[in-house]
Formats: C-alpha cells, sequence, structure tokens
C-alpha cells in the first residue's frame, strides 16, 4: 500500500474540513467543525478524528462536541484507529460505515466533455436528488444541504464545479473537484447522475473531465472516495481507480 499517498490524501481531508468549516474547535485525536449556516447538514457539522486516540472516551468526546445538535457524525481517516473506536461507538449507539479510498493509477484520459459549472446549474437537480433520498425532511434541510456547497470553495485552493449537460442543455450529471497544486493532490467527490439519464456516458464525461483538470494542474494523486458496499466502486476500478486504504463514519441520531 503506498503509504506516502495514503497520508497525503488524509492531510487533505483533514485541511479541507478545517478550511471550509465556519468555527474549528481542536479535540484530543482531532478536532469538531462547525457552520450555523448549514446546521441540517452533518457534513458541516461533526467531529473528526485524524490522529491516535483514546476510544473509549471518544464517545464523551464526540457528545460534548456534538450535544447541542440532533445529530452525530464522527469521521475516522485512519483505518486502524477506527477499528479500535468501532466497538466503543457501536456500544454508544453508533451505526458504522466504511469507505473505500480509491486513487486514480490510470492514464488520464483526453478531452473534456464536461464543463466547469456554477451552483445554480445543478441547483435543481441536486435538490431533486436530495428530494429522492430524504422524502419526508422539511425544504429547510434540503435547502442547506444544496446550498452547503458553497462552503466548500473555502475548502481547497481550486474548487470546481462540473457537470455535463444533455442536448437541451440540462445538467443530469455532476461532481465537486478540489485541487491543491502545492501538493498535487486532487480530490473528486459526489459524482451524482440524475436516475433518467443513467447508463448514457454522463458521469463518465464529468469524471474524465475531472482526471484532465487535475492532470493539468500537475495534480498526480488523484484519489475519491467510495462506499465499501455499493456497486460505485466496482465502476470506478475499470477506470483506473484501485483502493489504498479506507475511511470510516460513525452516526447517531
Amino acid at each position: 500500500m503506498p503509504n506516502s499517498e495514503l497520508q497525503r490524501i488524509n492531510s487533505f481531508l483533514s485541511d479541507f474540513a478545517r478550511r471550509q468549516a465556519a468555527r474549528v474547535v481542536d479535540l484530543p485525536g482531532g478536532f469538531a467543525v462547525y457552520d450555523d449556516a448549514f446546521a441540517h447538514s452533518r457534513a458541516n457539522n461533526q467531529v473528526i478524528i485524524d490522529t491516535a486516540v483514546d476510544s473509549e472516551a471518544l464517545p464523551a468526546i464526540a457528545e460534548e462536541a456534538l450535544g447541542h445538535l440532533p445529530h452525530r457524525l464522527i469521521s475516522v481517516l485512519d483505518d486502524e484507529v477506527a477499528m479500535t473506536c468501532t466497538e466503543p461507538l457501536i456500544r454508544a449507539g453508533y451505526t458504522h460505515s466504511t469507505y473505500l479510498v480509491m486513487l486514480h493509477a490510470g492514464p488520464v484520459p483526453a478531452g473534456m466533455p464536461a464543463e466547469v459549472v456554477d451552483l445554480e446549474a445543478i441547483r435543481v437537480p441536486l435538490a431533486r436528488r436530495w428530494r429522492d433520498l430524504l422524502p419526508d425532511v422539511d425544504d429547510e434541510v434540503i435547502r442547506h444541504l444544496v446550498d452547503r456547497r458553497e462552503a466548500r470553495r473555502r475548502g481547497a485552493d481550486v474548487v470546481h464545479f462540473l457537470g455535463a449537460r444533455t442536448e437541451e442543455g440540462e445538467v443530469v450529471s455532476w461532481a465537486d473537484l478540489y485541487l491543491d497544486p502545492a501538493t498535487g493532490t486532487a480530490h473528486i467527490e459526489d459524482l451524482i447522475t440524475s436516475e433518467s439519464h443513467l447508463r448514457r456516458g454522463y458521469a463518465d464525461a464529468v469524471l474524465t473531465t475531472a482526471l484532465r483538470l487535475a492532470d493539468d494542474m500537475d495534480c498526480g494523486t488523484r484519489f475519491l472516495t467510495a462506499d465499501a458496499t455499493d456497486w460505485p466502486q466496482h465502476w470506478y476500478e475499470r477506470r483506473g481507480f484501485s483502493v489504498i486504504g479506507r475511511s470510516h463514519c460513525f452516526e447517531r441520531g
């Protein structure tokens, strides 16, 4: 396993979370991020563990940091640390999800069939997607989950929203691309295609464009994360990505 790549990726993820946050509080083993403007977004209000931590103390650490919120989200970036934390957190009522850290090692495709878009171009399809996933939440929750993307612009030196359009001009597949040319790191995040436009090459267009833009900025560490229990990991493998590590999320409420 290329440990130097994984260390660079985890460092990028820590820095990204700190930079996009409205407020950061350091904690044993990591830090908490907050953004009251997006109070319904778990990703913007969570605990991130990026070093060794007292696993038995972690539930209490998270409770103190997140006790004012209706949810609890703890992201543990290091696989070995997460393994020590799993049992104490499950005892405390958390559910556990595993994500694969996947590094792009294949050739960079030619061309840029998708384009850089603004948030307005993806607002409607993104809101529709969240509504499909969360049919019972109110409109304010959906708004927070859509608008929080603007906060992500603070997370990296270069941030692009990418979209692939139909012939009629509708964006039907999209993703975020975060670039840190200083460390040569590129993170592709939230690659999504509208249900009615699956299997038509739109996601490939977005992914190709992301990889091309990253390579043009001399970002040789090109990565994404994929749910360890879902099919997209195999789709990414066919496009030159391979698993180099795992990260973990623990949720409650």
